[in-house]
């Protein structure tokens, strides 16, 4: 719609449906009968005037209110897809191109194979949320700005067909000598109801609750927050939920921080016999506290270990330093940390020696007296096997099993021997000339910590707060407004309001009849609220 002055004089905007300055309605053609359109004062939006540019046009797709919609719709139904089978981060194993597949056959290979698994760090999803807030943001801009500016700059005097077309307006029979005795009348009862009211000339305008109009846009404003800070989580150090086992004595980097932590002792503590009751007495020992005295470090400026903060952590009391948070999860009292392996010649007799391998960190060859060497040619932590081949669950030794090689000058050639946690393989090692067997386990106690920081909860929390801040706005106020003008002995009511119609028409009602008057303010129908 292409405007032209207005009859008062002043120049509207391309856009504009009633007139800046007097509130006339610009579209001649429009029946002068239907209420007006309120929403934004009237004023063009941008989204509503200008398409020329790319700028124009990706503002004009993200200003709608159709698009936001169909965003969060994409959004929900993809948050749904990802909750149909388990993220990476909570299925037991490492491997989850194998495990989907294995666990829940050809949808869970098509679910890995989407990306599904780890879909809440996927760049589209990402995407999507990035999105979402770049249309609150442009939406609300677009509508915030000629709001605030025809409120801001609003004028007292109105067109007379600008208050006749009002939801609910009134027409009052009033001489001239009357007017003055009728506006101060109206002026003083508006004001005792809580209304700012202002006069020029013959007319008057009471307005309050202004502020409930910018509750929407206050909304807003706390989910652009809210998106901003779940955003912040997928950046490294913001957010994270780790868990890792530490034995004592051992010194383990946390992921995604620069500190590391010692376990230095690892201990539980059991209620005392005597402080159970009679009838548990004589059953199992009840554990009373679970308790690792911890050391964290972080690396100086030398690249050497510093402790920065020692505490012990128990269930429930965490250890926390700079927002991180260690907590105790878990514990295995006597984990098997070493092995001692006798090695023994069978046409002797004779023990040849010991050798002790770490669990963790076996070496790959271990000398013994008279030329004996035993070299690890393949070790399997945790040993199952996967069809027809050995392979490891994990890298913690829950059983552990080795191929060894032995070699010495009495051997034409090197000797294999397998040995398996908690498996007699003599049969298969019986051609050996060589025997290894299992002198002694070095045990240690292990703590399961879990390492958490959320450093973007303030700013989610903050978000929560100020959307719920707008959401009282707008819910619990009303943006009211009446205009009254005198004119050829006749006084001109309009009022408008952005809610609860039943509210203002009473109130409107009441003031009437405290000035002398009994009006009845019946709203137009066929209009929602504007």
């Amino acid at each position: 719609m292409e405007n032209t002055k207005c009859e008062c004089g002043h120049n509207n905007p391309v856009g504009t449906i009633l007139c800046e300055y007097c509130g006339k309605p610009l579209d001649e053609s429009e029946s002068s009968g239907q209420p007006l359109e309120m929403r934004y004062e009237g004023k063009a939006r941008r989204s509503q005037t200008q398409n020329t540019t790319w700028f124009d046009r990706v503002w004009n797709f993200f200003s709608s209110v159709k698009v936001a919609v169909y965003l969060i719709l994409i959004t929900l139904l993809a948050s749904v897809l990802g909750t149909l089978l388990p993220q990476e981060q909570y299925i037991p194993s490492n491997r989850p191109d194998a495990y989907y597949p294995q666990k829940y056959g050809t949808i869970g290979d098509i679910y890995y194979q989407l990306g599904l698994h780890r879909m809440y760090e996927s760049w589209w999803f990402i995407t999507l949320l990035s999105m979402i807030g770049i249309s609150l943001v442009v939406c609300s801009l677009d509508r915030v700005i000629p709001l605030y500016q025809a409120l801001k700059n609003q004028r007292v005097e109105k067109n007379i067909s600008f208050i006749l077309r009002q939801r609910i307006h009134q027409t009052v029979s009033t001489k001239e000598k009357e007017k003055e005795s009728a506006l101060d009348k109206w002026m003083k009862v508006l004001q005792k109801k809580g209304y700012r009211v202002r006069r020029e000339g013959d007319s008057l305008l009471a307005e309050k609750g202004r502020f409930s109009r910018w509750g929407p846009y206050v909304i807003h404003i706390g989910l652009i927050l809210f998106l901003f800070g779940v955003l912040l989580r997928l950046l490294p150090g913001w957010a994270m939920d780790e868990f890792v086992y530490v034995r004592e004595g051992q010194i383990k980097k946390i992921p995604e921080t620069p500190f590391y932590v010692k376990n230095v002792k690892a201990d539980i503590e059991l209620y005392d016999p005597q402080e159970m009751p009679q009838k548990l007495e004589e059953q199992t020992p009840v554990v009373k506290k679970y308790e690792t005295d911890t050391i964290l470090y972080e690396k100086n400026a030398s690249g050497r270990l510093k402790p920065v903060h020692r505490d012990a952590i128990v269930v429930n009391q965490p250890m926390e330093y700079k927002g991180l948070l260690l907590y105790q999860a878990d514990f295995q009292p006597n984990q098997a940390e070493a092995i001692r392996l006798g090695v023994k010649d069978k046409k002797t007799k004779k023990k040849l020696g010991s050798i002790r391998i770490d669990l963790y960190d076996p070496k790959p060859t271990y000398a013994l007296k008279n030329g004996v060497t035993v070299r690890i040619l393949d070790y399997f932590p945790d040993f199952i096997m996967d069809g027809n081949r050995p392979t490891t669950k994990s890298e913690n030794p829950n059983r552990p099993a080795f191929i060894f090689e032995v070699d010495s000058p009495k051997l034409d050639e090197p000797e294999k021997s397998w040995m398996i946690a908690g498996t007699n393989l003599d049969d298969l090692n019986r051609k050996n000339r060589y025997t290894m067997d299992l002198e002694k386990i070095e045990t240690v106690n292990v703590s399961g910590l879990k390492f958490r920081t959320e450093k973007s909860l303030p700013v989610i929390l903050f978000g929560g707060v100020v959307a719920m801040i707008g959401l009282v706005m707008g819910f619990f106020w009303f943006h009211r407004r009446v205009w009254i003008r005198w004119a050829e002995d006749q006084l001109y009511i309009g009022a408008h309001t952005n809610k609860n119609w039943y509210g203002i028409r009473r109130e409107l009602e009441q003031v009437s009849k405290e000035c002398g008057l009994h009006l009845s303010f019946t709203p137009e129908e066929g209009q929602g609220n504007q």
